[in-house]
């Protein structure tokens, strides 16, 4: 969850899950096609009488809103790492962890280029976890 400083200067900063009640919450429709992880955290947080809501289809339509001050938006944390004033609300809230895939023709399943690129992307994912993790432990 997150929101911006002006956000949460002018409208509080929620200190409990219950207290977005007092908020406007801006994610995807939960019907909409997404990661099933932040269909249900959504659903999760609808359980907490949210009066005010605001959907789009897509992360960056969610970016774009919380960007302009609307509310606070359930967003995935790589979305926002170019956007440094954003601030996280309420750490404790998380959807699952969502898994990642890498598809290719069967034909391929032997190749050193994909063994690679796998490789790669592996130990991309799991630097960036990592500087995650120490960036929010030094704050």
């Amino acid at each position: 969850l997150y929101a911006t400083p002006e956000y949460l200067a002018e409208n509080g900063t929620p200190e409990k899950i219950e207290d977005l009640s007092d908020h406007r919450l801006i994610c995807q429709r939960v019907t909409s096609t997404q990661v099933s992880a932040g269909a249900q955290l959504v659903q999760e947080l609808l359980a907490h009488d949210i009066p005010s809501l605001l959907t789009v289809n897509n992360y960056f339509g969610v970016l774009q809103a919380v960007l302009a001050g609307l509310g606070i938006g359930v967003l995935p944390d790589y979305v926002i790492q170019d956007f440094p004033t954003i601030q996280r609300v309420l750490p404790n809230v998380e959807s699952n962890e969502i898994p990642v895939f890498l598809a290719f023709p069967e034909e391929l399943r032997q190749s050193k280029r994909i063994a690679a690129f796998r490789d790669f992307v592996t130990e991309e994912i799991i630097a960036h976890r990592r500087k995650m993790r120490e960036d929010a432990e030094a704050h």
